[in-house]
């Protein structure tokens, strides 16, 4: 199993000790989402006036607890896909929490952690650089905005301090043996292509799609000759570098600098604004929104950044639940292309529906909606229409496109369109909690 030339190595033995490390290494998200349950008045949720005999919806701690732990879209990626995804969001979880605990060099070390485990979480760190710079560096504030002459120079030396020895322990060794080059050119594949094998839900995708039309209809009316559309790589299913057909082709700079664009209006309220810890959970999905819908070669599975966090959040505030159950839906709807095997198909479908099901039923009831809209009460009616769209879709995707023949001549197609349809949902969530994330409101919990 360890020789690297070994490229055809399986056993029985390799895959239950792989599975056995998933499922001890779970053991952190267990414990930090445990922490996380114990912060009831980030909930909103005086303990000593909680009534003992409550439903257990109606219990804030309780149905974020499932939220995180019973998460479909990590038992998807984790124990079915096989990764190590929810040890990763367990070390993010337990940052989270000693934040809400106020224990704020402990949040920084782990994030260090974090960040020195998969870089992929780098979208969230200026969230996390502006909340901790103002809040444990500064003390005195006026409106919001921090009083720069109360900064204190040992308070930011001991958070450079945490944060430096975290990375020099992770890339000290590289750079003592000269191979620090090597690692970050790994960390940055820039040569992978804008989007991954199977489009991520996000921007591009849309951006894709566009141009793929603007090919067909060039073709169809004579503007562009008909061998352009065979000499388009980007629905070959490949992991490489594409140019677009019709459309200007998109570069990492340009993918950076809209990610960047994305995320500043939400870090500059964080910085001038009044701010707690709501509103950096905020900021912290907001990035991670950014991150998703315009980074370079993202992969399907960065979903879950959004929707981990944004599950705390969703269990405070009615609005921040709107946007949870959206996602909850599409965004986890997105991941079914990474499972499609025939074996596992009726194992995704009742969970994702188990899943969404409990989502609904909990924050309904904990944020005392009426029911309506077919026992939605969180999202309006067009919302629901296109929530209820995803089942034909799925029915085509999984059936109806082989039925017809179309597999060997169109193979993408499934894909594609499954991608495009969860890529509308996410953009307009995002958009939704753009408006969330910027207002100056303080939520409480039922209050919205």
């Amino acid at each position: 199993m360890l020789q690297l030339e070994n490229l055809n190595y399986a056993s029985n033995a390799t895959v239950v000790f792989q599975r056995c490390s998933v499922i001890f290494t779970d053991l952190l998200l267990v414990y930090a989402v445990k922490e996380c349950c114990l912060c009831r008045k980030f909930f909103g949720v005086d303990s000593k006036r909680q009534p003992p005999e409550q439903s257990l919806l109606k219990d804030a701690g309780f149905v974020v607890a499932v939220l995180l732990l019973g998460n479909f879209g990590l038992f998807l990626v984790d124990h079915i896909h096989f990764q190590y995804n929810g040890f990763l969001f367990g070390v993010l979880m337990l940052s989270v929490a000693r934040i809400l605990q106020g224990r704020i060099l402990e949040s920084a070390f782990w994030f260090s952690v974090l960040l020195n485990l998969k870089h992929i979480y780098i979208y969230m760190a200026p969230a996390y650089f502006i909340f901790l710079l103002k809040h444990y560096c500064f003390t005195q504030f006026k409106n919001g905005r921090v009083v720069y002459s109360s900064i204190q120079p040992m308070r930011l030396l001991q958070l450079g301090l945490v944060v430096a020895f975290v990375f020099a322990a992770s890339f000290g060794p590289f750079l003592a043996m000269g191979q620090l080059n090597q690692v970050l050119m790994r960390l940055f594949p820039f040569r992978r292509g804008l989007c991954h094998a199977y489009w991520a839900p996000n921007f591009w995708a849309l951006y894709n799609f566009a141009d793929k039309l603007a090919a067909l209809a060039g073709t169809k009316l004579q503007f562009l000759d008909s061998s352009v559309l065979s000499k388009s790589s980007m629905t070959a299913g490949l992991v490489q570098e594409y140019s677009h057909t019709v459309l200007p082709s998109v570069t990492p700079a340009v993918t950076f600098a809209c990610t960047v664009l994305s995320i500043l209006p939400s870090l500059i309220h964080l910085w001038i604004q009044p701010s707690n810890e709501r509103t950096f959970l905020r900021c912290l999905v907001s990035c991670a929104f950014g991150s998703f819908i315009f980074g370079w070669h993202v992969h399907e599975k960065a979903i879950l950044l959004i929707i981990i966090p944004l599950s705390l959040l969703a269990v405070g505030s009615r609005a921040d639940a709107k946007v949870f159950l959206l996602l909850a839906f599409i965004g986890h709807y997105s991941l079914f292309p990474l499972i499609f095997t025939q074996a596992e198909t009726m194992i995704k479908v009742f969970m994702f529906l188990f899943y969404a099901m409990f989502a609904n039923a909990s924050l309904s009831t904990l944020h005392k909606m009426n029911p309506r809209w077919c026992g939605m009460p969180l999202l309006n009616v067009w919302e629901l229409i296109y929530i209820m769209g995803i089942f034909p879709l799925d029915i085509y995707c999984s059936l109806g496109h082989r039925a017809l023949g179309l597999m060997e001549r169109l193979p993408f197609v499934p894909l594609m369109l499954t991608s495009v349809y969860c890529a509308v949902g996410i953009c307009y969530a995002w958009l939704r909690f753009y408006k969330i994330s910027l207002s100056n409101t303080t939520v409480k919990i039922h209050d919205e």
